[in-house]
């Protein structure tokens, strides 16, 4: 059975005082609902997912006791995608016609911090520091440069695109422009990456109606199909977040499988992909992921990023919203607001940031501690 995207709502990404994470997520719910023209009480499942504001399936306590089946999901930065793959699947297996996935979050000013024991680590490893996400990061994007003999220049390239995308936005965070010199001067933060080139914590929520694609048409919007979704962990070899080691011989990351496994489901080419987001906790790793998922070759990057091809009017136009680094990263909404930007475009309704040449095909990557990855293909 195949899955259509029927309804999508966010609440605005940044810091809303007075507001908790688990308000913001049921905004997010109640816009899905009035997008796609129906109630809580049509939604037949739900999954949801949130690191620091609750567990999402208390929402009921917000949108009414229905008695709906609501499972909670974590995947660290992932948690979003694969509240989709949980939804998608109750769909595809025929328990559901109609079906949710929400994610929110409201963190704290200042890094994300995680235990070693919780990670299954020794207390070591967070003793060296390698526990703040900037120093894998950093270590990480160093390692890439080197050897595909890129120019660090780059990451003031990305960071300066995603904040003009972002400022063109009226639900992100970050809405002013920098320019590449403004983001090159910034704070070094964890070598190459500056204090402007790296994600910050937030608040924000987004939820998604899903419906088995021929009920698509008693809703409001044009349908846009749900072409494949997938999630995978880390395999032997590939060096992640909160990896203590590096194996002699490297193994393909969690998201060159899922990216590959996407695209095959979806019988779509990374060729064919007119929008995309990807993920970007900072610049270093959108230019990796961008390799990594299939849009390009590894070293191509320079000549995307130079000639203006991810720019929204470019050939390959990349996180139009602004990604991470304008919207910031509110850990259980960060991949459905992926999936909700590339809906706007497909539908065409993305205002002053739509993609021109009515775009047809979509695809989001996210990527979670410690080696989750989710994808997902749209089409209409």
């Amino acid at each position: 059975m195949e899955v259509v995207v029927a309804g999508i709502g966010m609440h605005p990404f940044g810091r809303t005082p007075g507001m908790t994470g688990r308000q913001q997520g049921a905004y997010a719910v109640r816009a899905a609902l009035a997008d796609a023209g129906i109630t809580w009480r049509d939604v037949q499942f739900a999954a949801g997912g949130s690191l620091s504001a609750g567990s999402a399936d208390t929402l009921v306590a917000d949108l009414g006791l229905s008695g709906v089946p609501f499972i909670n999901v974590s995947n660290g930065c992932a948690t979003g995608g694969s509240a989709l793959v949980v939804a998608a699947d109750a769909i595809e297996s025929g328990r559901a016609d109609i079906a949710l996935a929400v994610g929110f979050d409201a963190h704290g000013r200042g890094a994300f911090t995680a235990q070693p024991a919780d990670w299954g680590l020794r207390d070591s490893y967070g003793e060296r520091g390698l526990m703040l996400t900037t120093q894998f990061f950093g270590m990480r994007t160093q390692r890439y440069l080197h050897d595909h003999d890129l120019d660090p220049h780059l990451l003031a390239l990305a960071a300066e695109r995603a904040f003009r995308n972002g400022s063109r936005y009226e639900m992100a965070w970050r809405r002013k422009a920098l320019s590449a010199a403004d983001v090159a001067a910034s704070d070094l933060v964890a070598d190459p990456l500056r204090q402007f080139m790296l994600c910050s914590p937030g608040e924000g929520g987004v939820a998604l109606v899903l419906c088995r694609s021929d009920l698509a048409d008693r809703f409001p919007n044009p349908a846009v199909r749900l072409g494949a979704v997938s999630m995978c962990t880390r395999q032997f070899g590939s060096f992640e977040v909160f990896s203590p080691w590096l194996a002699p011989e490297r193994g393909p990351s969690p998201t060159e499988d899922a990216a590959a496994r996407c695209f095959e489901q979806a019988a779509v080419d990374p060729a064919d992909v007119d929008v995309a987001q990807v993920q970007d906790t900072d610049s270093g790793s959108e230019l990796i992921h961008l390799a990594e998922t299939g849009l390009c070759a590894h070293g191509d990057q320079d000549r995307l990023l130079r000639t203006g091809a991810t720019e929204i009017d470019g050939e390959l136009p990349i996180n139009t919203d602004g990604g991470c680094l304008a919207m910031g990263e509110p850990i259980g909404a960060s991949g459905l607001r992926q999936v909700h930007e590339v809906v706007l475009q497909l539908r065409g309704a993305a205002g002053e940031r739509q993609v021109p040449g009515d775009p047809r095909v979509g695809f989001t990557h996210v990527y979670g501690a410690p080696g989750v990855s989710a994808c997902t293909v749209l089409t209409r």
